[in-house]
């Protein structure tokens, strides 16, 4: 599975953003997916994850303000950012589990997106 994310940049406190990650591969559905970031001297962090029938789980610090969803028809993972606050900024990354969608292990990766959130 190849991932590769798109859409982020740069955005004020408060406003919102829209990533799309885009896997290969015909087994989409099958993956629990997940978006991760990590922030500059930072560990990567796990944001949330949806499985492969759409069942979703987010980190505390996003729930409410973030949306996981995707599209198993156009082999995609979406994450809506609202209420977007400076300490989202990181870059974010999706990725792919044959595992649980909580724990993964996470064996396939897309390359990171920026998004940064100005004061």
């Amino acid at each position: 599975v190849q991932l590769q994310a798109y859409g982020g940049g740069l955005v004020q406190a408060g406003g919102s953003l829209s990533l799309s990650c885009a896997a290969s591969g015909r087994t989409f559905s099958r993956y629990a997916m997940a978006w991760f970031r990590q922030a500059p001297g930072k560990e990567r962090d796990f944001v949330g994850g949806i499985t492969g029938f759409g069942g979703t789980y987010y980190s505390d610090s996003v729930k409410g303000r973030f949306t996981i969803s995707r599209d198993n028809a156009k082999n995609t993972v979406y994450l809506q950012m609202n209420t977007l606050k400076p300490e989202d900024t990181a870059v974010y990354h999706c990725a792919a589990t044959s595992g649980s969608v909580v724990t993964g292990p996470y064996t396939y990766w897309g390359h990171g997106t920026q998004v940064t959130v100005s004061s």
